[in-house]
């Protein structure tokens, strides 16, 4: 989000490099391949690192376009193209970020407390990732709610939990609190405050903590009953920030 909103010209080189400290307190960049470090003048990984001023520096250099938001799970890897290190980086951590303008996508992975590593990788782009309209997945999130809901209480594992909203709290509180740029449209960003606060009910609801499913066949059918919503979640994220991402580059685009 904030590096489309950079490269759009809606926010400063240091307010990016400020809003990656909600994730971390330190950033370092390496390449997973020759040609990307080549490409982008970025060591490869195993030499010393980067910086995330050096990147956004090759990022310039190279008339990097508008990025997109991946995020990939078994059976829904959509934009990560045919295979190869990237994907496979990529469907590991659960998340990415493609460029498809330049053919490249970047990797984080957290390798020590307050530290996260980010890995460029080359990668084919002829496989554009699928669109999801954030209307469509703001619908989608809605009936997931309404069919888990149920399901849950058809099983009889949504019961009560003493403290819940205490814990609820608690949870939220953890999460890395983001800053989004100035101009983040209202509707994506509503969708993603949704999305979040849905995905830490799911987060207790998948715990075993008294008051929730302790056999294993009860765990296993409330598992199944919430994975709709876990995926209804997920996509409500990768729609809200790409749709912003879409606004913002469009905005760039318009004659000044």
């Amino acid at each position: 989000m904030w590096t489309s909103a950079w490269l759009s010209g809606a926010a400063a080189p240091d307010d990016v490099l400020d809003a990656l400290l909600a994730w971390g307190e330190a950033h370092e960049v390496v390449t997973g391949d020759a040609e990307s470090a080549v490409a982008l003048d970025l060591p490869l990984a195993g030499d010393f690192p980067a910086t995330p001023v050096q990147l956004l520096a090759s990022l310039r250099a190279n008339g990097v376009g508008a990025a997109q938001l991946l995020l990939p799970v078994p059976g829904d890897v959509r934009g990560l193209g045919g295979g190869g290190p990237f994907a496979e980086a990529a469907l590991k951590a659960g998340e990415a970020m493609l460029l498809p303008d330049a053919g490249f996508g970047l990797v984080p992975q957290p390798i020590a407390e307050g530290l996260v590593r980010w890995t460029v990788y080359k990668v084919d782009t002829s496989a554009t990732p699928e669109y999801v309209g954030l209307a469509d997945a703001e619908h989608g999130l809605t009936d997931a709610i309404r069919d888990s809901a149920g399901a849950l209480k058809a099983l009889d594992v949504a019961k009560d939990r003493p403290g819940v909203r205490a814990e609820l709290s608690a949870w939220l509180r953890a999460r890395p609190r983001a800053d989004w740029p100035a101009g983040m449209p209202g509707r994506a960003l509503r969708v993603l405050q949704r999305a979040e606060e849905i995905g830490a009910i799911l987060a207790l609801a998948a715990s075993d903590e008294p008051g929730g499913a302790v056999s294993a066949s009860a765990a296993l059918l409330r598992a199944d009953a919430l994975r709709p919503l876990g995926n209804a979640v997920r996509v409500a994220r990768y729609a809200a920030v790409n749709e912003a991402v879409r606004i913002f580059s469009d905005q760039a685009e318009r004659p000044q």
